[in-house]
């Protein structure tokens, strides 16, 4: 095929999505550059992914390098969910490790180096969508109304058991306008395989990751204890009775149901809520009440067109939207309220289970179009 001399750096993690989406650039005539992200990692099986990146890019036969971002990862992305456990919230280090890492030092750099794209093997779609001076959304609808300059949206994947739109809600227009995202078009993983093995990739039946991906075989609970000291405190009912002891609040997450240190309960339980400052972990049974929420306060919104208008009306009436309050969450119904230009309120149309503070909350239109996102401060 004849080059387009258009120039890409693919962030080549080990795994089969991120070197299939080398091979698919490659194919489509781009000038494919390999980068592994050389990030922190605590068991070392590290290594295994930069060499696995390594033969794929040979045997694709495209250039290979690798950018050491392990002191900036570890700083700002495992001291973020350090911090956020030990508050009491549950932090998201794929959204913060997207935002300060993949598309911002590796996307910065590149650009730097003269690439014209950065490319991942996320699975989502990007569009060049219109062109806009002034943007309104249009409340029924969720729609975008606008003229003027070039800008960019993102859609949810194909395959929709794989999207990963949730993640990238804090990308803005300037990243948008540098990114390529070939694997949201796939209809199903089994497209990839297929392609993997059309390449010849040594890593083409590699199994996927699982988890956070710095803590390898080690265990959330276990490695905070690192960091937080472990403290025995109290694992309580709604009632307030002790049904047993836990090493410490800041291992619990909202809607948590294995490893809650208690037995014998004739129905399943769940984490209804914390208390850090007491040490207190409260349990509910799966239908009551305290396990559902209402609506959240956001901070750090991000829009992914920043044009969106007209925040008066929307605190007073509010625009429909779809959301998710956690990864691979079916969309539920909602109404946006925008406060100021980070802050909103979504208020859900039914009471949603499990919401937790520190996670992301992502929506959309009608259609799968992103409008933004931002991190829960509070559920209600």
């Amino acid at each position: 095929m004849q080059k387009n001399h258009k120039t890409v750096f693919v962030g080549m993690s080990g795994g089969v999505d991120s070197s299939v989406t080398a091979g698919i650039l490659k194919d489509q005539g781009y000038n494919v550059v390999g980068v592994h992200l050389r990030c922190w990692n605590v068991d070392g099986c590290a290594e295994q992914d930069a060499e696995d990146a390594r033969r794929a890019a040979e045997t694709l036969g495209i250039p290979f390098y690798v950018f050491d971002f392990e002191k900036e990862y570890r700083e700002k992305v495992v001291q973020y969910m350090v911090d956020g456990y030990r508050k009491g919230i549950t932090p998201n280090p794929d959204v913060m490790c997207n935002h300060e890492i993949k598309f911002g030092m590796f996307f910065e750099r590149a650009m730097e180096l003269g690439a014209d794209f950065v490319a991942t093997g996320h699975y989502v779609r990007r569009r060049v969508a219109y062109n806009a001076k002034h943007v309104t959304l249009d409340k029924k609808k969720g729609m975008n109304k606008s003229s003027g300059a070039t800008r960019y949206t993102l859609h949810v994947a194909r395959d929709s058991s794989k999207d990963q739109s949730y993640f990238l809600w804090m990308l803005t227009q300037k990243q948008l306008a540098h990114c390529l995202f070939p694997l949201g078009d796939l209809i199903k993983k089994t497209d990839v395989r297929r392609l993997a093995k059309k390449y010849k990739l040594p890593n083409a039946e590699k199994k996927d990751s699982q988890g956070v991906c710095f803590l390898g075989q080690i265990k959330l609970p276990e490695f905070l204890d690192r960091f937080v000291p472990p403290k025995k405190g109290k694992v309580l009912d709604m009632h307030g009775k002790i049904l047993g002891q836990h090493s410490g609040a800041h291992h619990f997450t909202i809607g948590q149901r294995k490893g809650l240190g208690v037995g014998g309960s004739p129905v399943p339980l769940y984490v209804a809520s914390k208390d850090i400052k007491k040490n207190t972990v409260t349990l509910a049974a799966e239908n009551e009440d305290s396990l559902y929420s209402h609506e959240v306060q956001l901070s750090t919104v991000n829009f992914i067109n920043p044009l969106i208008s007209n925040s008066s009306e929307w605190a007073n009436s509010g625009v429909k939207v779809f959301t998710r309050v956690r990864y691979r969450q079916p969309l539920f119904s909602a109404t946006l309220y925008q406060s100021s230009d980070k802050t909103c309120k979504i208020v859900f149309n039914r009471p949603q289970k499990f919401v937790a503070p520190g996670q992301s909350a992502v929506f959309y239109d009608k259609a799968g179009k992103m409008l933004g996102g931002g991190v829960i401060k509070s559920a209600l």
